[in-house]
């Protein structure tokens, strides 16, 4: 539930530029989080380099291959769904494709998909797209392929992810793999493994690449960024057993992220997601201190009531929060905080949800992503917990935060009218062909008339109007940043 799920891109198939003698076409679709749609990046682009172009065709396509999620059931069935629909293809159209099932379901289903239901031929887990040559050669040999096995050291740190249907202006650079959090409501740990991090040096040359490519904006992307800790490779659970040099030399994500500012003082850098018992003070204090890291950050709570925090294994209390809110505040005023909440977690009382609510009115969010509880077979509540809060209550206990979360944002965004913002141009808006639609600083997006800017055009704003979550103003000139 830490990862974003943005509803617009589920089940967007990928196109990139044609490589020229490649006669093989792959047909690839992502569901799920951030995580995912840069996991597939990766996989384009080492099918790149055997001979597959990328086609929007479902019909025409040798390899058909989904990138799937775990973390919400809506998530699962919807891909159950596809491949319901690939297999129809492969059945009546086009015999000869193979349909396969990347990431997080293929990790967790894998003896389901491949032996019981018969309707893949190709089974890749999270860490295992290196193998993809190998296991797509079984394949053609008439064999089923799997390889489910999470690594300890792969962070695809030596691949240079294709750019999918890029606006060519910003881009998702992964710093972490894996999770150590065993949070009982989530199934990554399972699905992605223990946490290791990314050398920073090849971090870095992918920031210099994407820079020199005209790339404005990147965001640090890990299933938890500020636990990141680099100290010559291994697990973070291992630093224990590190040398005194390695602990001396080690880099942790506040010196990530100052390496990030100064080695391209003009790129926008983001990251996500963050974790309260993870987020430390030295990060928001190198925030505030380089121009170019955006004042915003995505902060997970999941529940207001201390009890249902400590059901859900989550490290940290309400008070904990509140002091972290109240110290990125005081550090930052001009931060904007999102969250990710669950309601109807399994023994959530009307006391425990009016925690939930009172939390919400204390920090009053710019935005969030709220979820009703759904049970994930695997996860330790899953197997320890009954789904006790009825269906119609975890409704209503929804829509009464999804409620009181639209009257914060308008509050939020109010407070930008006739304010200067800087937007970065990102694209054509999708109400006015006159208009650009980009982002501030904030990740607020804000819309304005064309006039003479282009796409990747950081932009001076005098913001006019809202709406709870846009900006509209009139572009001023161009900011200092181009």
């Amino acid at each position: 539930m830490e990862k974003i799920i943005d509803e617009n891109k589920q089940g967007q198939s990928l196109t990139l530029e044609q490589k020229e003698g490649n006669t093989r076409k792959l047909f690839i679709e992502s569901y799920g989080c951030s995580m995912n749609f840069s996991d597939s990046e990766i996989v384009a682009s080492i099918m790149k380099d055997q001979g597959f172009n990328t086609t929007q065709n479902l019909e025409e396509a040798d390899l058909v291959l989904v990138n799937t999620c775990s973390i919400r059931d809506k998530a699962e069935q919807t891909v159950r769904k596809r491949l319901e629909k690939y297999n129809a293809v492969k059945r009546d159209l086009n015999p000869k494709m193979k349909v396969g099932v990347l990431g997080c379901m293929a990790e967790r289903l894998k003896t389901k998909f491949l032996e019981e239901e018969k309707i893949v031929d190709l089974v890749v887990g999270p860490d295992a797209y290196k193998d993809l040559p190998n296991l797509l050669a079984e394949v053609d040999e008439g064999r089923d392929a799997i390889n489910v096995i999470l690594s300890k050291e792969e962070t695809y740190g030596d691949i240079s992810p294709v750019r999918l249907n890029s606006n060519g202006v910003t881009a998702f650079v992964s710093i972490t793999r894996g999770c150590d959090n065993m949070c009982t409501f989530c199934v990554v740990p399972f699905t992605r493994g223990r946490e290791r991090s990314r050398d920073p040096q090849s971090i870095l040359e992918e920031i210099n690449d994407l820079w020199s490519r005209g790339f404005k904006e990147i965001t640090l992307l890990g299933q938890n960024v500020d636990s990141y800790l680099w100290y010559g490779g291994g697990l973070k659970k291992d630093f224990v057993k590190a040398t005194d040099m390695e602990k001396a030399t080690a880099v942790d994500f506040a010196k990530l992220l100052e390496l990030c500012a100064k080695e391209q003082p003009k790129m926008r850098i983001r990251f996500s997601t963050s974790n309260p018992q993870d987020l430390t003070l030295d990060v928001v204090e190198t925030m505030a201190k380089f121009n170019n890291i955006c004042n915003h950050i995505h902060l997970p709570v999941q529940s207001g009531s201390n009890r249902i925090l400590k059901e859900m294994n989550r490290l940290h209390t309400r008070e904990e929060y509140f002091e972290l809110i109240d110290n990125i505040r005081r550090i930052i005023p001009k931060c904007t905080i999102s969250h990710d909440m669950i309601v109807g977690f399994p023994t959530e009382t009307e006391e425990d949800f009016q925690d939930t609510v009172s939390l919400m009115e204390y920090v009053k969010y710019n935005f969030g992503y709220m979820f009703t509880y759904s049970e994930r077979p695997g996860t330790m509540a899953g197997r320890n917990m009954e789904d006790d809060v009825p269906e119609p209550v975890k409704k209503r206990r929804l829509q009464d935060i999804v409620d009181l979360q639209r009257q914060h944002s308008e509050f939020r965004t109010k407070e930008f009218l006739d304010t200067e913002v800087e937007v970065l141009i990102e694209k054509e808006s999708k109400k006015s062909t006159e208009q650009w639609s980009g982002r501030t600083s904030q990740n607020i997006v804000c819309v304005f008339p064309k006039g003479d800017f282009k796409i990747g055009d950081f932009v001076k704003v005098k913001v006019n109007n809202c709406t709870s979550a846009t900006l509209i103003g009139v572009g001023i000139a161009l900011s200092m940043n181009n």
